[in-house]
């Protein structure tokens, strides 16, 4: 099996994916519905019927001891480099933090805008084909940094086999610094955090990624809460020009594509040389990946070479595409981001492999997918902010704009409206 080599006009470019199914979503819209009625007895009975774990009300919460405990069962090496990546989120996400202004302005009028962090967010741990202490990382610090006070984690009661929740997993929440910890998964999991049950309190906004069961849960109950996104298939565009390496960009293809069988990797090149060469380097680095069968089936479905007249070209497709991860494998990568308008990270020049971005620079790695790069942005500490505008107005610039206030409402039909003004310049004006 080849990595196909093909024009562009050869691969489809507008790779907008919807997974579910009509049964997939009668089953999860019934999980949540089930949850927001029954609370407890059916996170329960639904952990029972889909995770083989029987457990009480009163084994729901992650004790300290537990996390204790997870500490004793990593090694050093892997705590290490938890604390070391986890410095450089911290740091990341540092800068992005807002503050608060107000405007008092000359006749009086004082406006601004408070910005203030969540009460309580709800982060979903998946646990299916691999545990992700990184993704731990990246949905708690941002929450942490914005000033979020209670960070609750949910994720399957098996991700560490019968013995329960893998220990890397809760030694990285705790290392993040989450404040509550849920042995419950699923669509159950995301009902449960949106509604609340009798030991586990409603949170405001939901994050983290999941199956299509957790993904549709999510979709049913934002309004309840907020969301951070609907997330898809992982997705890399790596950009490529006659002098690239042939193995980096390989390596790199293959890094998304073992994620599952629906990522996408798509290589964006002038050179038919290192077309062939990259093509080669996939077949051959394929051999010894421990998750071929996957990488293999996600090259064969989503994957392409495709052959462009030139960069330029390549920087428009990659644009239409609005990947999730976007290489720059060229000369002077930096004088190239200005022609990239979409995409949710982009990584200069063959040492920023999207490895180091997924587990170590800093930047977040909960990024937009399915195309929605376009208009979402990766997950920050943005994410777990509210804004709510604040409004002083003077005497004077009521009695100076009062009458135009009135006119729009009138416009509009709003007669009670515009009556809100009157009655204050009629009482002002003596009238």
């Amino acid at each position: 099996m080849n990595l196909r080599i093909l024009r562009p006009n050869e691969f489809q470019l507008d790779r907008r994916i919807d997974h579910e199914n009509e049964e997939q979503q009668t089953v999860a819209r019934n999980i949540v519905e089930r949850v927001r009625l029954e609370g407890d007895r059916a996170v329960l009975a639904l952990t029972a019927e889909h995770d083989g774990v029987t457990l009480t009300a009163d084994r729901l919460r992650v004790t300290a001891e537990e996390i204790a405990g997870a500490y004793a069962s990593v090694d050093e090496d892997f705590l290490e480099a938890i604390r070391a990546a986890a410095v450089n989120i911290r740091a990341y996400h540092e800068k992005q933090r807002k503050q608060s202004w107000i405007d008092a302005q000359p006749n009086g009028t004082t406006l601004g805008q408070l910005i203030r962090p969540l009460a309580r967010v709800g982060v979903y741990v998946p646990g299916g084909k691999a545990a992700y202490p990184s993704s731990v990382l990246m949905n708690i610090i941002p929450a942490s940094v914005a000033g979020v006070k209670e960070i609750v984690m949910t994720t399957p009661p098996a991700t560490g086999g019968k013995e329960g929740i893998d220990p890397y997993i809760l030694v990285a929440a705790a290392e993040a610094g989450v404040t509550e910890v849920y042995r419950v998964g699923g669509a159950q999991a995301i009902a449960a955090l949106a509604y609340g049950t009798e030991t586990i309190p409603a949170v405001d906004k939901i994050v983290g990624p999941g199956n299509i069961y957790v993904a549709l849960a999510k979709r049913f109950v934002y309004g309840v809460v907020d969301i951070d996104s609907i997330a898809g298939p992982s997705e890399i565009v790596v950009i490529a020009d006659e002098g690239a390496n042939a193995a980096y960009a390989a390596a790199d293809l293959l890094s998304q594509a073992e994620h599952d069988e629906m990522a996408s990797a798509v290589l964006l090149t002038p050179s038919r040389a290192l077309a062939e060469a990259v093509q080669a380097e996939v077949e051959r680095q394929l051999e010894t990946l421990p998750r071929r069968d996957i990488a293999a089936e996600s090259i064969r479905r989503h994957g392409a070479i495709l052959l462009t007249s030139s960069l330029d070209e390549a920087a428009a497709i990659s644009n239409r595409l609005a990947p999730e991860h976007l290489e720059l494998l060229v000369a002077d990568p930096l004088g190239w981001v200005g022609r990239i308008e979409n995409a949710g990270a982009i990584f200069l020049g063959p040492y920023s492999a999207e490895s180091v971005g997924d587990y170590f620079a800093g930047p977040n790695h909960v990024l937009p997918t399915n195309g929605t790069a376009r208009f979402f942005s990766p997950l920050g500490v943005d994410t777990f902010l509210k804004r709510s505008s604040l409004i002083s107005y003077s005497r004077e610039a009521l009695l100076e704009n009062g009458d135009r206030i009135m006119t729009l409402a009138r416009r509009e039909g709003l007669e009670g409206h515009a009556r809100a003004i009157q009655v204050r310049l009629d009482a002002e004006r003596g009238e």
